[in-house]
């Protein structure tokens, strides 16, 4: 990816309301030695060289772009337990015992994002409430049986049954005939957490090192990242680029596929408005396949994602079509100016679990979050610390989630992806 390509990327609401400064991340050209080499400076990178840093290790943290440039700066902001899969799938691979131990793990993600923010003053607008919203009567059964089976299986009753007026307390639609409220989920300004992690490894001293793209990988002892003006030898690497791999360790090729999500911003809404589409400034994602999914910003501007395309093509028609969800939702939005319209690449596994695990002694890697990485990513981060300093049980229980390469090769997995998708596309509307 070349700083041309970067550039010409459309600008995000996020990137237009920066408010943490980091102080210079030069680019590397020169040859460096550190304890430990983070390739990618999202969520997953930043947390790692920030946990890493705490324990006394020196660090060095390689971007090709800028912090936050992809997910971690460009999504939803929406913070929840669980993965982007059904726990259900975890169970079924692992067993119950280690499926409880990845659930409280994905809880404990969620209070780490929050302890970061806090004990680091991070200004990223963290609120909570979060709704998962049924769009047809199949979904309400599917949310009540889930909302039972977390109760009896895993003792989470942090989400409550909404319908009717209850639930238009906090959503002003008629579109959805009851919703999950979960209020251990929340949402965030995703860049300014993002660069607030950043900033506080700096402050634990780490060097930081954008637009210094790493263009290979040498495993041994040390490990080698190479890029265009130098190189890192490390004793242990950690990959953290996610959806943006792209063929760097081929071990790991087929594993992940990247997804385009997309999202629009409103101009800021007015009290009468926000009175008449989120009052309690909840976030919220409906049941579908592919999913839509909204919030408030902290200047009272709607955040609207949705849509999705595997073959790197914007899909037809895409302002007219988000635009037109949204105000059928909220009828009470028709007209009002859109003033950014972005996307952005999140990492999908097969069974949409989050791929954890080693490639060989001292190459560790966290990626595929499948959309659901906000809060886990900097969980990630936290495991690979601990597993560096020679304590992986917590990491092991992640990285022993079996995962298979997508089918197809390289020619035919994204066409067959696409095809996949199109059918869980008609399912939805049924």
């Amino acid at each position: 990816m070349t700083l041309a390509t970067l550039l010409q990327r459309p600008v995000s609401y996020y990137r237009d309301s920066i408010a943490v400064t980091l102080s210079p991340c030069p680019l590397l050209t020169v040859d460096v030695r550190a304890d430990v080499c983070v390739i990618g400076g999202g969520v997953t990178g930043c947390s790692t060289a920030l946990h890493l840093a705490e324990r006394g290790y020196s660090v060095v943290l390689l971007e090709a772009g800028e912090i936050g440039y992809g997910a971690s700066g460009r999504s939803g902001g929406q913070i929840l337990p669980g993965l982007g899969t059904d726990i259900a799938t975890v169970e079924k691979a692992l067993g119950l015992e280690r499926a409880r131990e990845i659930w409280e793990m994905s809880r404990e993600s969620v209070r780490l994002t929050a302890s970061l923010v806090q004990r680091h003053a991070i200004p990223c607008d963290l609120a909570w409430g979060y709704l998962h919203a049924a769009v047809k009567p199949r979904h309400v059964r599917e949310l009540k049986a889930f909302q039972t089976r977390m109760a009896e299986r895993y003792g989470y009753t942090a989400i409550e049954w909404l319908e009717g007026d209850t639930l238009r307390e906090r959503v002003v639609t008629e579109a959805y005939p009851g919703a999950l409220f979960e209020s251990e989920g929340g949402h965030l300004h995703p860049l300014n957490y993002t660069l607030g992690l950043a900033r506080a490894a700096q402050d634990a001293g780490v060097a930081i090192h954008e637009h210094s793209p790493v263009i290979e990988v040498r495993q041994g002892q040390p490990v080698q990242a190479i890029t265009p003006g130098g190189k890192v030898s490390a004793d242990f690497l950690v990959v953290a680029t996610n959806a943006y791999l792209q063929g760097l360790v081929p071990e790991l090729d087929g594993r992940i596929m990247r997804a385009a999500n997309y999202m629009i911003a409103t101009r800021p809404l007015s009290s009468e408005q926000v009175a008449r589409v989120l009052p309690r400034n909840d976030a919220l994602a409906d049941a579908n396949f592919v999913l839509d999914y909204y919030r408030l910003s902290a200047d009272r501007r709607l955040i609207y994602g949705g849509e999705v395309s595997y073959d790197g093509r914007e899909p037809r028609n895409l302002p007219a079509r988000m635009d037109a969800k949204m105000t059928r939702l909220f009828p009470v939005l028709q007209g009002v100016g859109i003033d950014y319209r972005w996307g952005g690449e999140v990492a999908i596994t097969l069974n949409r679990a989050p791929d954890f695990g080693r490639l060989g002694p001292n190459l560790y890697y966290a990626q595929g979050y499948s959309g659901h990485g906000m809060s886990l990513a900097g969980l990630a981060g936290k495991l690979l610390a601990e597993t560096i300093a020679g304590q992986s049980e917590r990491f092991d229980v992640f990285a022993a989630m079996p995962h298979r390469v997508f089918p197809g090769g390289k020619w035919l997995r994204t066409p067959l992806l696409v095809l996949a998708t199109q059918f869980y596309k008609l399912r939805d509307r049924l």
